[in-house]
Formats: structure tokens, C-alpha cells, sequence
């Protein structure tokens, strides 16, 4: 499919959801934010483009006050990505910070270093939301974030129902336009379309939780010349549909304002 038929094609499932009389929810998760940049002012002026509120998921251990300054006047929520964002996986597994197997302690130490960085560099703008590195996180953690203060886990794919461990309310991306396992430049046009438009037919059949938003994933330092374009198209076509509502992160994760932290 060219890349004009793959937009008529996503700009005719929007409509379908117009028709219904129902509006497509989506929210912004950026990854890997450490401190100011070029990129991340491009970042940020998309954004206030489109009037939109993103979720910055900063790797807490590279993150400074300078990182703070600069965003302490921007419509941004802050998640922890992980704490160093270093591969702990073993050799010959995915990549992984927070693999099966690391022991478990230390992991946790790790995990509560990260939300309480976040929240004493952030403040108000920040999240007690764990985004894992590379969207990963072993069976046996999740279930003791609550513990450690968080509220929220994002990672990438659509989320399993009934899976959330207690008190931790999960919103997942889905449209990610690197193609990370191949070219690891921009992904094409037509392919993010194509899966966007599948995404949101199978929530309007009913085939798939049609209260899940679909997550847009971007890593800002990553983007090349088409990636820009992609997004900043994609954002312009969505933010004026009226099948469409682009929500702010909180609601996402179904909370109609900040969360406070859950008692240790």
C-alpha cells in the first residue's frame, strides 16, 4: 500500500469511529530523557502544537536539575524509566534492567531508588509510574511496586485483562515508529498506519478492550528526518479528527488526577 492509501485508510477507520458517534482515546509516552536537548525542545514545542500533555519516562540516575528547570513549566507528567537503564539481562537473553533471575533485592533497591529520584527532582510533575527499559520486567516484580510507592506500570503491547498486580493500574503503549529490530531507523509510513488502523478497528468490533487508549511510543534522541514527519503528521491528523480524544497520561491510567503515592 502506498503511503497516501495508508492515510485515506487510517482517515476512513477514524471516521468510522466519528459515524458511531464514539471517539478514539490516545495518549504520548516518550522515552529516555536525561537532559536538555534540541530534540527534546522539538519534543516539547509538538506538544504545545497540539495542546497535548506527555509522559516522560527519564532514566532516573542520568536525570539533574537541570532536566527539572528545563521542564518545570511544560505540560509533561515524569515516569521512572527503570534507574540506570543498563542491561542486566544474562548473554543470549532480551534486554533487560529488571530480568528473572536478578536477584531480588537488589532490584528493589533499585526500583525505589528510581520513583523517590523522580519525585524529589519533579515534584508535582512526576508519576509514581515504572516504565521498565526496553519495556521489560520480570514476573516476580510487579507484584511489589505498590510497596515501593508506585501507583502505575507502562510498558508496551496491549495489556492483559485481569493481569494488574493489586493497587498498580497498568496503560501500555502500541504505535512505536522505530523499527527497532531491523533498519532501527523510522519504521515507514504505511506499517504504523496499517497497525494503527487494526488497533483501533478490533476496539471498535469489540475484538479487543475498547477502554484501552492506544499508547504512542517515541524516543525523541532516536528520531530521524521521517520520524519527525510521521509524528508530527500523525498528531495533526488525530488532534483535529473528531472521532479522536488525546488524553492527558492520568487518565490513561484511569486516574482523574494526580495519584498520591501508596503508603509504604
Amino acid at each position: 500500500m502506498s503511503e497516501a492509501a495508508a492515510w485515506d485508510a487510517f482517515a476512513r477507520e477514524l471516521d468510522a469511529w466519528a459515524s458511531a458517534g464514539r471517539r478514539a482515546t490516545f495518549w504520548w509516552r516518550d522515552d529516555d530523557a536525561t537532559r536538555p536537548t534540541g530534540e527534546l525542545d522539538r519534543l516539547l514545542d509538538l506538544t504545545a502544537d497540539q495542546k497535548l500533555v506527555i509522559a516522560l519516562a527519564v532514566i532516573p540516575f542520568e536525570a539533574g536539575p537541570e532536566l527539572a528547570a528545563c521542564l518545570s513549566a511544560q505540560p509533561v507528567r515524569v515516569f521512572a524509566h527503570g534507574w540506570r537503564h543498563r542491561n542486566l539481562a544474562p548473554a543470549g537473553r532480551k534486554k533487560s534492567e529488571f530480568p528473572e533471575g536478578r536477584p531480588q533485592a537488589e532490584a528493589l533497591a533499585d526500583l525505589a531508588a528510581a520513583r523517590e529520584r523522580i519525585a524529589a527532582l519533579f515534584g508535582a510533575l512526576a508519576r509514581p509510574v515504572l516504565t521498565p527499559p526496553w519495556n521489560r520486567i520480570g514476573p516476580g516484580l510487579p507484584g511489589h511496586l505498590a510497596g515501593l510507592g508506585y501507583r502505575g506500570l507502562s510498558t508496551h503491547g496491549a495489556r492483559a485483562g485481569g493481569t494488574a498486580p493489586p493497587g498498580i493500574a497498568i496503560a501500555n503503549t502500541h504505535l512505536d515508529p522505530i523499527d527497532w529490530r531491523g533498519t532501527r531507523a523510522f519504521a515507514g509510513a504505511a506499517a504504523l498506519l496499517d497497525r494503527a488502523g487494526e488497533l483501533l478497528a478490533r476496539r471498535r468490533r469489540g475484538e479487543a478492550d475498547a477502554t484501552e487508549p492506544c499508547g504512542l511510543l517515541t524516543h525523541h534522541l532516536r528520531h530521524d528526518h521521517d520520524t519527525w514527519i510521521f509524528v508530527e503528521r500523525f498528531l495533526r491528523v488525530t488532534a483535529q479528527h473528531p472521532g479522536v480524544r488525546w488524553i492527558d497520561p492520568d487518565a490513561a491510567f484511569g486516574w482523574p488526577g494526580p495519584p498520591e503515592e501508596t503508603p509504604r
